[in-house]
């Protein structure tokens, strides 16, 4: 189990919700959703860890949208924490970020292609935070133990591992789900990251594309694993006007009525028995 702030993440805990959109776009949108993310749960038996990234250095071409300036965006996602009231999540891309970056963020995120950068990782648990290392898309499950292990070795077991698709030819993710109970046995909580499994990497040119309608069956089927704590989703006002990500964010309208469904589904699945050992 993984503690921050008031939230406890982990087996036989409420499910823990990360979603915001992709990146920092301005201060407007980035509170707003907040907001409508923080109020569309409020009555529901779920943890909110709200999630935008201060700068997206993967892009598919030079001239996608990065992010705001450094300072700036992370001051935006400083009002969230104190104006909304939700504990952040944004990502980490080198080591001299991560100390400048935890005095804002409560969970430092590990970008899938840095997974196996071992001063990045170092660097992410020598700050105390939360750190959530999204599995690499060229990653077999069993091999994210070893990258749980580098964050580990700082003291710091506060460790979250992500699952996010894997490469399956040029262009396209799938999903084993094998993989979230193979890395549930590592005994970190383990997350879904519901959008960019449905990613189409370079698949519109110069951005990627995506296939958001499959967003809520592959979480649904996430959950019936019965190996994982919490759900991550991209979530923005406007989709196709999205600056990052616009053909695989879940529309802000859709929101509440996907947490409802994920909600239900997890509550029912933790009345099942555990899984058989074969």
């Amino acid at each position: 189990m993984v503690e921050l702030e008031q939230l406890k993440i982990g087996p036989n805990q409420p499910l823990t919700i990360i979603a915001g959109p992709c990146v920092v776009e301005n201060e407007t949108l980035v509170l707003s959703t907040a907001e409508a993310i923080r109020e569309a749960t409020r009555e529901l038996p779920v943890q909110i860890i709200f999630k935008s990234s201060y700068r997206k250095a993967n892009r598919t071409a030079l001239s996608g949208f990065t992010g705001l300036d450094f300072t700036e965006a992370l001051a935006i996602l400083e009002k969230v924490k104190k104006e909304v009231g939700l504990p952040i999540l944004t990502d980490v891309h080198t080591e001299l970020e991560a100390p400048v970056v935890a005095e804002v963020a409560d969970v430092l995120q590990i970008p899938a292609f840095l997974s196996r950068q071992t001063d990045l990782l170092l660097a992410a648990g020598r700050t105390g935070r939360v750190v959530n290392i999204k599995k690499g898309q060229f990653m077999a499950p069993e091999d994210m133990e070893k990258a749980a292990e580098k964050v580990a070795s700082t003291g710091n077991r506060k460790i979250l591992l992500t699952e996010r698709g894997t490469t399956f030819g040029y262009r396209n993710l799938v999903v084993d789900m094998r993989s979230l109970v193979i890395m549930n046995r590592t005994g970190y909580p383990v997350v879904y990251d519901a959008t960019h499994s449905v990613q189409r990497p370079g698949g519109l040119g110069n951005a990627s594309g995506g296939n958001p309608e499959f967003i809520l069956p592959l979480a649904r089927a996430a959950l019936a694993t019965g190996a994982i704590s919490a759900i991550f989703m991209e979530v923005h006002p406007d989709p196709p006007r999205a600056l990052s990500d616009a053909a695989s964010q879940l529309p802000l309208k859709n929101f509440p009525e996907v947490v409802d469904q994920l909600v239900r589904l997890y509550q029912f699945v933790r009345q099942l028995s555990p899984q058989t050992t074969l």
